[in-house]
């Protein structure tokens, strides 16, 4: 079974513009492999693939760990567990270099790959430790931060010594989770118009470091918030993803001069040769306990859709997920 997009969104997607698709398996090929999927990873960036990088009426791209349950070739044994991008299918064929073998690890969830090892953990390790260069006793602000990339990247900065983590969310529950769960100090919910306020209110002294996985009121909040050459890793834009106008430049982007800021973008694949890195040094941190890969997990392939779109409205804690066992 497969997940098609049928349609372009204008404004919020909805489940009419998916189809799922029942086809039967083609033949395998000869350096191929048959994998069974079994942990989907849903993401904010798809909803931007939806206006044009997904091709209507095609198998969809993701994320995915899956399990070899036939093979062609000696480099994928039946049994063996893969990271891939053949996602929003039930089986995929794929080829050896076209997968990463995942070798289980005592104390570590397999779907860890999808969250704090997988490419949200290491766009927060990036943005963190390459980008914006976060420094013991600094302080970081993140926003959607209780979404995959915060929760992994409040943790991270934790280990790295950060000396404040403020997050900002967009209900109660989620405010009290942040600090009680996922490694912030302090955490708000933001109000329309009065982020900036906010923010300075917690934290009067301003802020080293700034993750922006939302853009808009919250970069330009930030921007007022930044110490001198301060330090902003700019990841996404999810309340502007479905935007029907243009969003409005931060009245304060002048600021970047006067303060001496650095503002920069960076995309995860550009990075994929830290994977190493980034296990080497949480792994342990996950088996001690001090490091939890946080998720929302949803039961059932049919439930896909459901679970991407609840996504992108704040449905879920941590890493958004769809197993299958």
């Amino acid at each position: 079974m497969f997940v098609h997009q049928v349609s372009r969104p204008h404004g919020e997607p909805l489940a009419e513009h998916f189809q799922f698709v029942q086809r039967p398996l083609e033949p395998l090929g000869e350096r191929a492999a048959w994998v069974e999927n079994v942990h989907f990873s849903v993401d904010p960036y798809m909803r931007e693939c939806m206006d044009g990088d997904w091709e209507l009426n095609e198998p969809l791209e993701g994320r995915t760990i899956g399990r070899v349950i036939r093979s062609n070739t000696p480099a994928l044994q039946p049994g063996d567990w893969v990271f891939h991008r053949k996602g929003w299918r039930t089986f995929a064929q794929v080829e050896a270099d076209e997968v990463r073998v995942l070798a289980p690890v005592a104390g570590v969830p397999l779907r860890a790959w999808l969250s704090v090892l997988g490419g949200t953990g290491l766009t927060a390790w990036v943005a963190l430790t390459k980008i914006a260069r976060l420094q013991p006793g600094e302080s970081v602000y993140i926003s959607s931060a209780a979404g995959g990339v915060g929760s992994a990247a409040a943790q991270f900065a934790a280990l790295l010594g950060a000396k404040r983590i403020v997050g900002s969310t967009r209900n109660a529950e989620k405010s009290r989770t942040l600090t009680d769960r996922l490694g912030y100090t302090d955490a708000f919910v933001y109000q329309s118009g009065k982020v900036s306020a906010q923010l300075r209110d917690i934290i009067p002294e301003g802020i080293d470091v700034y993750l922006d996985n939302v853009g808009g009121e919250q970069l330009e909040a930030a921007i007022a918030a930044f110490k001198d050459y301060g330090r902003a890793a700019l990841i996404g834009a999810v309340a502007q993803y479905s935007a029907l106008t243009p969003p409005s430049a931060p009245y304060n982007l002048f600021d970047v001069v006067g303060k001496s800021l650095t503002l920069q973008g960076f995309l995860v694949r550009d990075y994929k040769h830290l994977q190493e890195e980034l296990e080497e040094f949480i792994i342990p941190h996950i088996q001690s306990g001090r490091v939890v890969p946080q998720d929302t997990v949803t039961y059932g392939f049919d439930h896909i859709v459901e679970a991407f779109l609840s996504m992108l409205k704040g449905g879920n804690i941590g890493k958004a997920i769809v197993s299958i066992e």
